[in-house]
């Protein structure tokens, strides 16, 4: 970085309460030459920057944050604890702020692990103080002189508003003047001017505890993601000679065998090497039935071994597992903004100035215009002031679209960020690709019809085209081959043709397997070929024939049943009033059959570009959802206004796309709009409290009904209903009934009893 180019750097900052502690830090640091793409998330904890360290060094930055009250750490140290706040070591738990450092890593280790309770933070022990002094004011009120009791209220008074002032300037100093401490400092000397000591006391009192509750509702935001992180075993038992060690799980290698006894968490991801037993997947992807794993299954970290002992290779390091990749997704997630979001971001920048300036000429017109009295109408400017915070309004988005990505991936459901929420909640038709999606994508053959040599030698040309193939009737041919025996003919120069099939050389001859549509282009479709491909589509399986030459060697016909519950998932849709149809490369019998089992409107025949194409012609006016295996359907997947992958934990369902749906279930389709239309329900509710509480309170103020006690209670108070109102989506349902749990499958009890019986 000495040349002078710019960098990404990253760290973490705590104590952020609210959407206007995030804007504070973001006000702070944008303002530095050489900072650019300014990125803080509050509930991540996370500021990110663009730095250029020739103009601005990344101890300027921290600078910056520490003066306007925040603690900063550089990315995977030890968070700093803020200033009068909250701090989350090994990012989990609060401690109180000024709690003595542990002088090593032994001292760090002793600390203890539970969440204290809210008295024993700094915050908690400010409302303690505060209130504390309002009582013996209080008291001296009824058992001293007034004189003496003015003066309890003043000192009452100074002392809880003197951090709250510091705060103030210190915004102030860095070009952020319109801040809920300025407005407050403002509001509490104000009122100490006016003759109104007692009041003034209050509204410090009920600051504090509005601080306090925002912090202590941001925490419980915050747990529910963290919350995932914790599915992973802190240890995993190794096996080493001459036999097994217990080591920290985050230290395992790929390649390594651990044990995972019943009742265990799996410490990895990993495939099963030795053992049969079912495994309840549910943390990860929120499947509730437990899942046969057998040799070669593939095991997620966080998932529960419930039946007998599995010996397990690591196949991913622990910053690569399931549970980290999905941890990461929803904090990026909260980058990814909605468009609510950044409209009420913008609005809320001239909403403050504006009730400022408002609350200037409510104090002086009156007066000056009308002979009205001062103190009165300086008196309902200085609550006025204390309405103009627009924290709630601010929080009133990130914190429902939060709680929604949390509440998804408990429930196998990804979303990327706000905008993908708000663009699925919009949704009006869902596009569904056929193979692995709507069915199983475990296509089997159930027919060989040989037009030269014999079905071995049929079976090993199509095996050898398609040996390593990822597409699901590559792998069912090459399944059937392993299946009578039939080892498949060595291949070269192997190459796919999309929409179409697969090519290789064989024997010096090239052998094609592929799509009737490619013999036909090719000439070999012959009239007694034709015939038959049409009786075997018609009962709707798909046809592969196989070429040698440009000569028909033989037909191989595969079927591949609809998911059991494709049929219940597009009634759900249209029960949403959403339109289901499926797209697919398969020829239009296959997909006919198909789609009038399950009720869907369908387009066949389509090459990876004619997908595309159905895609932008739904998109000219209706919002698409795109639902497909995550790769080839990448191009379609794009061109919707949401994509999702489906897949069971893969790299691909939860990198690509705009969403992904880990447990494979067509049903988390209706699942994932259901979600996303509770969450925009929820955000509106949320705006309506904000803005509502604000509007009442400010008629009401300037009628000389309330005063400032209630002013501020309008602001802290309509935060925290807000945040716990977004709360209330961490118990949404988005299958829209209950789950049963714990049911065994019965296909786990009769592989066990082979697999004993094949080792006996």
């Amino acid at each position: 970085m000495a040349d002078g180019s710019a960098g990404q750097r990253e760290w973490q900052v705590t104590g952020m309460d609210c959407g206007s502690c995030a804007a504070k830090v973001r006000g702070a640091v944008e303002r530095l030459p050489g900072v650019g793409d300014v990125d803080v998330a509050l509930m991540a904890e996370r500021l990110r920057v663009t730095l250029d360290e020739a103009r601005t060094s990344p101890e300027d930055v921290e600078k910056a944050v520490r003066g306007v009250g925040f603690g900063i750490a550089v990315k995977g140290a030890r968070p700093e604890k803020p200033r009068g706040g909250f701090v989350l070591p090994d990012g989990a738990f609060p401690v109180a702020a000024d709690s003595p450092e542990p002088e090593d890593e032994a001292a760090d280790a002793a600390q203890p692990s539970d969440t204290p309770s809210w008295y024993q933070a700094t915050k908690g022990r400010l409302v303690i103080g505060t209130a504390a002094l309002l009582a013996a004011a209080w008291a001296s009120n009824l058992f001293l002189p007034t004189g003496i009791a003015h003066w309890a209220f003043v000192l009452a008074t100074l002392i809880g508003l003197i951090p709250v002032a510091r705060r103030a300037f210190a915004m102030a100093r860095v070009g952020m003047p319109f801040t809920i401490e300025m407005l407050m400092t403002i509001a509490a000397g104000g009122a100490l001017a006016i003759g109104e000591p007692e009041e003034a006391a209050l509204v410090v009192f009920l600051f504090a505890v509005g601080e306090l509750l925002e912090g202590v509702s941001a925490g419980k935001a915050r747990d529910s993601i963290r919350a995932l992180s914790k599915l992973v075993p802190k240890t995993a038992r190794l096996e080493v000679e001459p036999g097994t060690r217990d080591v920290p799980a985050d230290t395992l290698r790929v390649g390594q065998i651990v044990q995972v006894r019943p009742g265990d968490r799996v410490p990895c991801d990993g495939e099963v090497v030795d053992g049969v037993s079912g495994v309840d997947e549910s943390p990860v992807t929120g499947e509730s039935v437990p899942s046969l794993k057998e040799p070669g299954g593939e095991v997620f970290a966080g998932s529960i071994n419930t039946e007998a002992l599995l010996r397990v290779c690591v196949t991913k390091a622990a910053e690569d597992n399931t549970i980290a990749r999905i941890v990461r997704l929803v904090e990026e997630a909260e980058s990814a903004r909605a468009p609510t979001e950044r409209f009420i971001d913008r609005f809320s920048r001239v909403y403050m100035p504006a009730v400022v300036g408002a609350a200037v000429l409510v104090a002086v017109v009156p007066p000056l215009a009308f002979g009205l009295a001062w103190e009165e109408w300086i008196y309902r400017a200085l609550a006025l002031l204390l309405i103009g915070c627009p924290c709630a309004l601010v929080i009133s988005v990130p914190a429902s679209i939060t709680s929604a990505l949390s509440t998804g991936a408990r429930s196998g459901l990804l979303m990327k960020g706000g905008a993908v929420i708000e663009a699925a909640a919009r949704t009006t038709h869902v596009a569904f690709d056929k193979t692995g999606t709507l069915t199983q994508g475990r296509p089997q053959v159930t027919d060989l019809s040989v037009l030269e040599g014999d079905e071995a030698g049929l079976l090993a040309l199509a095996a050898g085209v398609e040996s390593g193939a990822s597409h699901p009737l590559g792998r069912a041919i090459c399944a059937e081959a392993d299946r009578r025996g039939v080892t498949a003919a060595v291949a070269f120069d192997g190459r796919a043709l999309p929409g179409k099939g697969a090519q290789a050389m064989i024997d010096g001859a090239l052998v094609c397997v592929g799509s009737p549509r490619l013999a036909e282009e090719r000439g070999a479709l012959g009239d007694a070929v034709r015939s038959r491909v049409a009786a075997l589509e018609s009962e709707g399986k798909t046809v592969v024939i196989v070429l040698r030459a440009d000569l028909p060697q033989g037909l191989i016909a595969l079927r591949d049943e609809p998911r059991d519950d494709a049929a219940n998932a597009v009634a759900q849709l249209r029960t949403l009033g959403v339109c289901p149809i499926m797209l697919t490369g398969d020829n239009s019998r296959t997909a006919r059959a198909i789609a009038k089992g399950l009720g869907i409107d369908h387009h066949a025949n389509l090459m990876p570009e004619d997908k595309v194409a159905a895609i932008r012609d739904l998109t000219s006016d209706a919002r698409v959802m795109m639902i497909g295996d995550g790769i080839n359907d990448a191009p379609a997947l794009a061109a919707a206004h949401v994509g999702v992958a489906m897949g069971s934990g893969t790299d691909v369902a939860l990198e690509t796309a705009d969403a992904a749906i880990l447990r494979d279930r067509v049903t988390d389709a209706p699942a994932t709009i259901r979600l996303a239309r509770g969450t925009m329900v929820n955000i509106r509710q949320n705006i309506a409290i904000a803005l509502g509480l604000k509007a009442v309170f400010l008629v009401t103020t300037l009628l000389g009904i309330t005063g400032l006690w209630i002013a501020i209670l309008a602001d802290t108070g309509a935060t925290v209903l807000v945040t716990m109102n977004a709360l209330r989506l961490l118990f949404f349902r988005p299958s829209g009934s209950s789950e049963t749990t714990g049911q065994a499958n019965p296909d786990i009890v009769s592989a066990r009893a082979e697999h004993a019986s094949a080792t006996t």
